[in-house]
C-alpha cells in the first residue's frame, strides 16, 4: 500500500511539474505577444490619438528633452513633431535628458471641465488671500482659468483633454 501510494504521489509531482512548466510557457508567449501588440504612437499623433487609448499601454519614441529637477519623477520626450509629458512613481537618471527612447507608458486623461475652472478660480482666489501669490500671479492664473473656457466655447465641447503617459519602462535606441 505504501508502494501504491509513493507512486501515485511520484506520479503526481511529475504531472504538476510537466503542467507548471507548460503554464509558464504559455506565460512568456502570451506576455511577448502582448508586448508586440503595443502601439507605438507617433508623438506628432500623440494628443490626436491617445484619447482611444486611455488606461491603456502604447509606446512613444522620442528625445528625453526635460528630467524634472525637483522631483526627478517627470520628464518630456520631444520629436520634431511633438511632445508628451512622462510621469512616474520612481525617480528618472538625469542622465537621460539628450538620450533618445522608447518607451511605455500607460495613457492618463486628465479633463479639464466648468468644475474644474471654477476648483481653480476657488484655489487662486485662497492662495491669493493667504499671501501665498502675488496680484501679477494672481491675475495670470485668473487669465488662463478664462482662456479655458474660452478654448472649450470656442470648440463647442463641455471639456478639454490632457493626454501624459504614465511610466512603464524604456529602452535606449540604438542610433547607429
Amino acid at each position: 500500500m505504501r508502494i501504491i501510494l509513493l507512486i501515485i504521489a511520484a506520479s503526481f509531482t511529475l504531472f504538476s511539474c510537466k503542467t507548471e512548466t507548460k503554464k509558464v510557457e504559455e506565460n512568456l508567449q502570451t506576455t511577448e505577444a502582448e508586448a508586440a501588440e503595443i502601439p507605438l504612437l507617433a508623438l506628432g499623433e500623440f494628443d490626436a490619438k491617445a484619447g482611444a487609448f486611455v488606461n491603456k499601454e502604447v509606446q512613444i519614441q522620442g528625445i528625453v528633452d526635460h528630467v524634472c529637477k525637483h522631483s526627478g519623477k517627470k520628464l518630456l520626450v520631444v520629436t520634431d513633431d511633438g511632445d508628451v509629458h512622462i510621469t512616474s512613481d520612481v525617480r528618472f537618471e538625469d542622465s537621460l535628458k539628450g538620450s533618445e527612447i522608447l518607451l511605455t507608458g500607460v495613457v492618463v486623461e486628465e479633463r479639464i471641465d466648468e468644475s474644474y475652472c471654477l476648483k481653480m478660480e476657488e484655489d487662486n482666489i485662497k492662495s491669493h488671500s493667504e499671501g501665498a501669490s502675488n496680484q501679477e500671479q494672481f491675475n495670470n492664473k485668473k487669465k488662463h482659468i478664462q482662456q479655458l473656457r474660452d478654448q472649450m466655447k470656442a470648440e463647442n465641447v463641455d471639456h478639454i483633454s490632457n493626454y501624459s503617459l504614465k511610466y512603464v519602462s524604456h529602452n535606449d535606441v540604438d542610433l547607429e
